[in-house]
């Protein structure tokens, strides 16, 4: 709204988001962001939580109109009033190549059956899905444990909504006044996803937002050993990532690149 104070009165949440994708990577300080050649775009979409729709929508609209080609969002709630004006912009995203990449939520629930917003599906007025956005990843939050806790306590999960976790546990990363400070959510990582998103863009400008998607799903590293969640009745269960999520593991960078690589070289090839 024409308003240039993207700081705003607590400025820690996004600059947080903002370093595990893009911080200066080694130059001996602080942490190395993910993605090596990348421009951070700075929109302050919510406040203070609990986002409005139509500011969503907004902040998707100029992010794509001012060029950005993947958008991360580390915000989501659990009902959305105007979802038809966010379900708009997403489509404009769509029709401009941009991946969009989002946070599942830090309720511990099932979005599969506790539905999380904003989200890929498209609905009519009435609420009935009419499709779905293909160039959207949403990201579960993992932690650095290789066994049964692997999956974050706090995170939402979905065997048909959630795509990938990533690490979202204990993570460090830039703060306000050049400081550092770990912090833990979803949110975290989704710009693990979207830096990655980033990475593979800038070496590959070549691949659409889909067939970065793909390149990303499908080089997971999988988890073959149960996982501890919590159920829709509080209870724990003991289940496989397959259960949980679209892909079955954790997100892998190298591996990324490489089927990127292999992408483009086979294109090139016909």
């Amino acid at each position: 709204y024409g308003n240039p104070d993207v700081v705003g009165p607590d400025a820690d949440h996004g600059t947080h988001v903002a370093g595990i994708i893009g911080a200066v990577r080694n130059n001996g300080i602080g942490i190395n962001g993910v993605a090596d050649n990348v421009r951070i775009m700075v929109l302050r979409t919510v406040p203070d939580g609990d986002e409005r729709d139509k500011d969503v929508a907004n902040s998707i609209r100029y992010a794509v109109e001012n060029g950005a080609k993947v958008i991360n969002m580390s915000f989501g709630k659990a009902f959305s009033k105007d979802k038809q004006v966010v379900d708009d912009a997403v489509r404009f995203a769509m029709e401009n190549d941009v991946l969009l990449v989002h946070a599942a939520g830090n309720d511990g629930q099932d979005n599969d059956s506790t539905p999380n917003f904003p989200n890929r599906h498209y609905v009519d007025s009435l609420g009935i899905n009419q499709g779905e956005a293909e160039a959207w990843i949403e990201v579960g939050a993992s932690s650095w444990k290789n066994d049964n806790e692997i999956v974050a306590t706090f995170s939402n999960y979905g065997k048909r909504s959630v795509d990938v976790f990533a690490p979202g546990v204990a993570i460090n990363s830039t703060m306000p006044g050049s400081t550092y400070k770990e912090q833990q959510g979803t949110s975290m990582a989704s710009p693990v996803v979207a830096g990655l998103a980033a990475l593979i863009r800038s070496y590959y400008p070549q691949l659409t937002a889909v067939q970065v998607k793909q390149a990303i799903l499908d080089s997971v590293t999988p988890i073959t050993q149960r996982v501890k969640v919590t159920g829709p009745d509080g209870q724990k269960l003991r289940v496989t990532m397959r259960d949980i999520c679209v892909t079955g593991g954790i997100v892998n960078a190298y591996n990324a690149l490489q089927l990127a690589e292999k992408m483009v070289a086979e294109a090139a090839a016909r």
